[in-house]
């Protein structure tokens, strides 16, 4: 199944992402279960991520969630996972 990952920085947090990045696209190579990914841009900066996860359930969307390193160091002020069906691309 396909699973959309919509997360919000908490306000400030820039340098926790910057500092958790290179760690964040490590575990997203390493799981091999992400399929795009990439962060929300407000106001030019980053401020949170969009990552579309190929899990078996969504009891394995919340483990990745949980185990992601940027969510690991706090960075986020909500996530939201929703199955998702891809109709274009």
């Amino acid at each position: 199944m396909l699973v959309a990952l919509t997360a919000r920085d908490k306000p400030g947090a820039l340098e926790i992402r910057k500092a958790n990045r290179d760690a964040h696209l490590a575990y997203i190579e390493d799981t091999g279960v992400v399929t795009q990914a990439g962060p929300l841009i407000v106001d030019g900066e980053m401020a949170g991520s969009l990552v579309i996860l190929e899990v078996a359930d969504m009891t394995a969307a919340e483990a990745w969630a949980e185990n992601d390193p940027y969510a690991k160091a706090g960075l986020f002020a909500s996530v939201e996972l929703v199955e998702w069906k891809k109709v274009i691309g």
